[in-house]
């Protein structure tokens, strides 16, 4: 019962931030469960140049989100720079159907994952403030739950409206950028950024190597194992492409990201709730280890 009642006393900013991923993430969804056969049918890009966007535009986020934390401690404004992150990514998203090349298609994602990498630190450290202590993992899980229904929900519309516009590519993807200004409106009226992110009293002073030393052991481990997860992490850019490969439609690619996720919006919450309940490490380590499972069925089942 206890996890039945719980998302009433979540905070309404909690909730607002899960709507504005949940926005975005329609947006970005639909316009990337799209995007790598359109570079390929509509551009002529290779498997390669797809390869060659796709990880220099994640490389950006990753890079970007370690400066964009440590701003966000120096300045204490959160809501601004997250803010400033969700405008980037909804300004880039009129260019994808405007492109006539890879080249304003690279330009797009560059700033769209600028634009992630941004907000990605300060929304988190935002909803840590926001976040009851008792609620803190049912706050991240719900967040991310959220998050992920746009993110599945983004494919299904793209399927959608693939059948119904007669598989206009360009016309789809005009369509990403309502939800995406929707998300930046909710962001800028609906969450109050807390006084905890304005220290009166506290130097503000930029990170120093004796700072970077004075971070425990644990969590280098932590930054560590992530690092290998995502080197172990499959882009949905070539799974999408291997589901066209594999005689699946253009109109229904996207399921292909659906049906994934669906299964991590349906587990997000709860694992953020029983994170509450047990130790997180134990959370984590079954993470991991599905993730491990997961790699290895996709080794097993065809040529990745």
């Amino acid at each position: 019962m206890t996890l039945l009642r719980s998302p009433t006393a979540i905070p309404k900013g909690i909730w607002a931030l899960g709507l504005v991923s949940l926005f975005m993430d329609v947006s970005s969804e639909l316009v990337h469960s799209l995007l790598p056969v359109y570079m390929v049918t509509a551009l002529g890009a290779g498997v390669a140049s797809v390869g060659l966007i796709e990880g220099i535009a994640e490389a950006t986020a990753m890079i970007v989100k370690v400066f964009s934390g440590t701003l966000s401690d120096l300045f204490g404004r959160r809501k601004l720079l997250t803010a400033i992150g969700y405008g980037l990514a909804a300004i880039t998203k009129p260019l994808f159907p405007l492109a006539d090349s890879l080249g304003l298609v690279f330009a797009a994602r560059f700033i769209d994952r600028i634009g992630k990498g941004i907000r990605g630190a300060p929304r988190d450290a935002l909803v840590g403030e926001l976040a009851p202590p008792h609620l803190r993992g049912a706050c991240f899980g719900l967040r991310q739950s959220l998050d992920t229904v746009g993110a599945f929900l983004g494919p299904l519309l793209a399927m959608l409206f693939m059948q119904t516009m007669a598989g206009d590519l360009r016309a789809v993807l005009w369509i990403a950028v309502i939800p995406a200004f929707l998300a930046v409106a909710i962001l800028v009226f609906g969450v109050q950024e807390p006084a905890s992110s304005h220290p009166a009293s506290r130097a503000r002073v930029p990170i120093r190597p004796r700072d970077i030393r004075q971070i425990g052991q644990a969590y280098w481990w932590t930054v560590g194992i992530a690092s290998l997860l995502t080197l172990a992490r499959f882009s949905e850019a070539f799974l999408i492409l291997k589901g066209q490969a594999t005689g699946l439609p253009i109109a229904s690619v996207p399921v292909i990201l659906i049906g994934m996720n669906i299964i991590y919006s349906l587990v997000a919450y709860p694992a953020g709730r029983l994170s509450d309940r047990i130790d997180r490490t134990a959370v984590l380590k079954a993470g991991i280890a599905l993730l491990i499972a997961a790699d290895a069925v996709l080794a097993i089942a065809g040529d990745y």
